[in-house]
């Protein structure tokens, strides 16, 4: 369950982060269901990079647990950001 539970934050956090932006940011919304599941993706990816920056995740403190929201919510805030620039450049067209 410990390998988990940053997973999970990572996640939840990139949704979070992608559903935040979009309504933020109201030209970049990819819809509720798209918001969130690029959200994950971004979570995820997002969620890895305190650990590849030598930051101590995967425990179950609260500083672990802070760096796997924190990642996830900036990297599915990213991430939904980016492909929504891509969806209006290519709508422009």
């Amino acid at each position: 369950m410990e390998n988990l539970l940053p997973l999970i934050l990572q996640l939840a956090g990139g949704a979070a982060g992608g559903n935040l932006i979009a309504n933020l940011l109201k030209k970049l919304d990819l819809g509720p269901l798209g918001n969130t599941v690029v959200g994950l993706i971004g979570g995820f990816a997002g969620g890895q990079l305190p650990g590849l920056l030598g930051a101590a995740t995967g425990g179950t403190d609260i500083t672990s647990i802070l760096l796997s929201l924190l990642g996830g919510g900036v990297g599915g805030g990213a991430l939904t950001a980016i492909v929504g620039l891509i969806k209006n450049a290519i709508a422009k067209k």
